[in-house]
């Protein structure tokens, strides 16, 4: 059942998710419309579980789930990650591959680059140890107080001297 996702406990599971690109206003209500009727009707085992979602920044994408009951099953994650394909492929907008990085230029300006190659961006000083990007190990409503972090705090760290 879909719940404010300012109602959501603190401790409720999380999902983030990094689009290629931002959303532009039409998508991002087309992605409520969706996610919103996905919310309410995600369950586990047949049990409906509170669930909501969340835009930051108009490019990442959280889902967030109250397991206090009863937890998540793999078979209703996938069936999230499903939904998220199916709006990945209308908007044509990368959102479920997990392998890239999302950072934030000196600007603020939000990049995203594919993980293979993050090392150029570290050589080039597009990156630097000083640079935000998106912690990929935040797992609660909580820790999304984190989910930017300093790069030389994040596994980015190996590639800057020490």
């Amino acid at each position: 059942m879909y719940v404010e996702f300012k109602d959501m406990p603190e401790d409720s599971r999380v999902w983030v998710y990094q689009a290629a690109r931002q959303f532009s206003e039409q998508e991002k209500e087309l992605i409520a419309s969706r996610l919103s009727l996905f919310c309410n009707g995600w369950n586990t085992h047949g049990n409906r579980m509170p669930t909501s979602f969340q835009i930051l920044e108009d490019q990442i994408l959280v889902l967030a789930v109250d397991e206090s009951g009863l937890g998540a099953s793999g078979c209703s994650i996938d069936s999230s990650v499903r939904t998220l394909r199916e709006l990945e492929d209308e908007l044509e907008n990368n959102i479920t591959d997990q392998g890239k990085v999302t950072f934030k230029s000196n600007s603020g300006e939000i990049n995203v680059a594919s993980a293979l190659g993050i090392k150029s961006k570290v050589t080039s000083g597009e990156i630097d140890s000083q640079t935000l990007v998106i912690n990929p190990q935040v797992q609660s409503k909580k820790e999304l107080e984190s989910v930017w972090i300093l790069a030389g705090n994040s596994w980015l760290n190996r590639y800057f001297p020490n």
